[in-house]
């Protein structure tokens, strides 16, 4: 049976303007395809989730049931095969045309597609933006949101938080909690971009067991707050300190049956982080573990 994943997209309030989280959503729905999960990509609107149920493997299997998503407007199915989809207009916000694979699609959706099937994993791909009242909503308008992501987690969905996610969603304090960590501003930072290398810390991990160092083209997250409760997988270097950068949010051996995994990852700045083969078996082996594939 097919797996599917949710790529929610960075906008209004969880974007930033360091990020192109469009562009490297498709590279990370290239990953998932090549690992037979079918991803949809959704921007980040308070009712992103609506309608959600959980995925994970204790769902009957008529509840995942392969069937593409109805476009809401003219009755396009999209997002069959290992192509990607994007939603893009909700209620009374105007449709944008958006690429969709190789091809562009437009598209409205009056009623959120969740209803029709559980996603087996969100990846989160936003960082940090505007979070004045008038701009995004204010916070209060965005807590259905938090509140359904959690819940998704807890009846067995998979969570991936990559890059700035460990910036992101500052009004939710829950956040950090579910990560495993987070970004703290005036602690946390990076040197400037560039050539990377990321060392597994020998862990016996599924993540990591026999992955070589990942070398790439990429910013290297220091000073990341980390729970105790979080297995690091990889480090970075700088001045002479490891840093953690990747980090299952429950150790391995401590799973609790129904509950969905949790993993962060801190690489993936932008597309040339995964143009690196080693970066992108690391986010392979990741999404295998998420998914109790390993």
């Amino acid at each position: 049976m097919t797996r599917r994943a949710l790529l929610l997209l960075g906008r209004g309030r969880y974007e930033d303007p360091w990020h192109d989280y469009a562009a490297t959503a498709q590279r990370v729905a290239a990953v998932l395809a090549g690992q037979g999960v079918q991803p949809e990509l959704r921007s980040l609107f308070p009712d992103a989730l609506a309608g959600a149920r959980p995925g994970g493997e204790d769902q009957p299997a008529a509840s995942r049931a392969d069937q593409p998503t109805e476009g809401a407007a003219d009755g396009e199915r999209v997002g069959v095969g290992d192509r990607p989809t994007e939603r893009v207009g909700v209620g009374d916000r105007p449709t944008e045309r958006v690429g969709v694979g190789d091809r562009p699609t437009e598209r409205t959706a009056e009623t959120p597609p969740g209803e029709d099937h559980p996603w087996d994993l969100v990846v989160v791909l936003a960082g940090r933006g505007r979070t004045d009242p008038g701009f995004d909503g204010d916070d209060d308008a965005w807590v259905p949101f938090h509140d359904q992501l959690a819940a998704l987690v807890a009846g067995g969905t998979a969570l991936l938080g990559i890059h700035a996610a460990a910036n992101t969603f500052a009004d939710h304090p829950g956040w950090p909690e579910l990560l495993g960590g987070r970004w703290v501003p005036g602690t946390s930072m990076h040197p400037p971009i560039g050539p990377a290398i990321f060392r597994p810390t020998g862990r016996d991990h599924p993540v990591t067991r026999g992955l070589p160092p990942v070398e790439t083209y990429d910013e290297r997250y220091c000073r990341l707050v980390v729970a105790p409760t979080s297995e690091v997988l990889l480090t970075t270097e700088h001045d002479g300190v490891s840093h953690p950068v990747v980090w299952a949010a429950s150790p391995a051996g401590a799973d609790r049956p129904g509950l969905g995994r949790v993993l962060y990852d801190g690489l993936g700045h932008d597309v040339r982080s995964y143009d690196s083969p080693t970066r992108r078996e690391l986010l392979a082996r990741e999404v295998a573990w998420l998914l109790r594939r390993a």
